[in-house]
């Protein structure tokens, strides 16, 4: 059974991505995340695009491994700050996963307007053990930030992003339902499909 190696190291991602995923065991893939692989690289994530890093992540990961690599980027886009956080989703405060610094900066930045849109994406690729990538998907989320954070589960801006539809944020929903309608999810779904077509025999 070929090898997925899940290329990242945020324990929240390969959480998320391995509930979702379970049923790829059943159509020839055995997943695994960056735990078991040492040696796998530290990728510098320096495109300005969500696509870039992904892939960058993906092809850098598997030649290096020489496995097949599943690597993802996402963030929180609002339009009204023209499109950040963007790409520096994780350090827009400027330190790394300072989830704190981040949404605090996000709110400052709101500060007197009042289109408050904002959706999460993902995109997420596929590389070959040749380090080529062989699918790619794309997930969104669309919601609205709110001023005051509500709630306590998942991660990064998630207290402060209201999903309209269930009158909630990201933070005080279930994580069942997170994951049945995140941007991530939706990007997965796109990438099974192709997966189980790219299965080798």
């Amino acid at each position: 059974m070929p090898l997925l190696v899940i290329g990242t190291r945020n324990k929240h991602k390969v959480e998320e991505i391995t509930d979702r995923w379970r049923s790829l065991a059943g159509q020839g893939w055995c997943l695994e995340d960056l735990t078991g692989h040492p040696g796998a690289p530290e990728v510098v994530e320096d495109s300005d695009t969500f696509a870039g890093n992904a892939e960058k992540k993906a092809r850098e990961t598997a030649l290096a491994l020489g496995h097949w690599v599943l690597a993802e980027d996402s963030g929180l886009v609002v339009p009204a700050l023209q499109g950040a956080p963007g790409v520096l989703s994780a350090r827009y405060a400027g330190s790394h996963g300072d989830d704190t610094a981040n949404n605090r900066q996000v709110l400052a930045n709101l500060e007197g307007i009042t289109d408050r849109r904002a959706y999460y994406v993902c995109h997420a690729v596929v590389a070959n053990p040749q380090g080529e990538v062989v699918a790619r998907a794309e997930g969104r989320c669309n919601g609205v930030i709110l001023a005051v954070a509500k709630g306590s589960g998942g991660f990064g801006y998630d207290p402060l992003f209201l999903v309209p539809e269930y009158h909630a944020t990201f933070g005080e929903l279930p994580l069942v339902v997170k994951q049945a309608i995140s941007h991530r999810t939706r990007a997965l779904e796109g990438l099974e499909r192709q997966l189980t077509r790219l299965a080798p025999g």
